[in-house]
């Protein structure tokens, strides 16, 4: 039993409460942060649509509607500045996924709206859990 232990307290994974599945602490994090980046829009005006919207060719993390718009949003969070800002991860290669998998999803679900915007939250979360969010809007 302290075999298994000492195992389990190297391995980066844990049980998640949720769903009963395995999820490894960047999963959990990444899912902490798009909790707080919707709550974020939604307390702003926003109605989310769709969060986790997966195709074989990628994943957008949240899409919403400002008035007649639709937003495809990018949710990056961290825990430190060690690799840089959250936002900075967001590079050219992800934003081409990103937009590539928009067009999926407006074709798929045949959306009418006036136009679209690409945007990006950051959030940065202290060792207190305070989150430090920002909303960089038509970032891309």
């Amino acid at each position: 039993m302290l075999l298994f232990t000492a195992l389990m307290r190297r391995s980066n994974r844990f049980k998640a409460k949720t769903m009963g599945c395995v999820m490894s602490r960047k999963q959990s994090l990444g899912k902490k942060g798009e909790e707080a980046a919707r709550a974020f829009l939604e307390s702003r005006g926003y109605k989310v649509e769709t969060v986790n919207y997966r195709t074989p060719a990628g994943e957008i993390d949240i899409v919403a509607r400002d008035k007649a718009v639709m937003v495809f949003v990018e949710v990056k969070t961290r825990k430190s500045l060690t690799f840089g800002l959250p936002y900075e991860a967001v590079h050219f290669h992800k934003q081409a996924k990103i937009r590539r998998v928009a067009m999926q999803y407006l074709a798929e679900k045949a959306v009418s709206c006036r136009g679209m915007r690409f945007d990006v939250i950051s959030i940065l979360i202290s060792p207190a859990g305070d989150y430090q969010i920002e909303h960089l809007v038509n970032a891309f």
